[in-house]
């Protein structure tokens, strides 16, 4: 069964247009389990534009924060208790892809980290990147944190405007598949983004 994880190096990167562009290409179910600010929506009302999925294969988070902060800290806000044993990855049938919250070193507690949750399920990750400026330092330390936990890695995906150096030193010194490089897409929309996946990522 086909099942990945994406994360990212930082925020805002566009790990959730990526997850979308791989949701689409497997026809897999997506999964936020954590979401923290959605306003004016979530990730997921972002991939169910995008992803041109049905929408059952667009599952409902088991936290759903209202305030854009850490996960920690916007479910203090809430006053929710965000607890490992309710972030047990869904039982769907077919491909799988999961995104998590910011980072790699995120917490969503007080003692748990985005990478612990990532070693929990022991899926495969995606690890996207910007290609600019601070990216090879960024993403080194997020592989380095990955592999000490023991989470297997699928490949690193870049994202935004072409930087061959940086594209070739951080598979090399990271030892990691590249998937290739998504650019930013002005219009973004499930059109423009399926056809630059196709054309741009390779499937891990």
């Amino acid at each position: 069964m086909t099942r990945f994880v994406v994360t990212g190096t930082d925020t805002d990167i566009g790990k959730t247009v990526f997850a979308a562009g791989l949701a689409g290409a497997l026809g897999a179910h997506y999964w936020k389990p954590v979401q923290a600010g959605i306003d004016p929506e979530g990730d997921k009302e972002a991939v169910s534009r995008l992803a041109n999925l049905p929408p059952d294969r667009i599952l409902s988070e088991a936290y759903r924060l209202r305030t854009p902060a850490s996960p920690h800290l916007a479910a203090r806000l809430d006053g929710v208790t965000i607890s490992l044993d309710q972030l047990a990855l869904p039982p769907v049938d077919g491909p799988l892809v999961v995104e998590g919250a910011g980072g790699v070193l995120v917490p969503v507690s007080e003692t748990l980290l985005m990478a612990d949750i990532f070693a929990y399920w022991a899926l495969p990750v995606i690890l996207c990147a910007r290609t600019a400026l601070g990216t090879i330092n960024h993403s080194l330390l997020s592989i380095e944190a990955l592999r000490s936990r023991g989470v297997p890695l699928a490949g690193i995906a870049f994202i935004g405007d072409a930087h061959a150096e940086n594209e070739r030193i951080i598979p090399a010194l990271g030892n990691i598949p590249s998937l290739g490089r998504l650019p930013r897409l002005d219009p973004l929309n499930a059109q423009s983004l399926s056809q630059a996946f196709a054309a741009n990522i390779r499937l891990p």
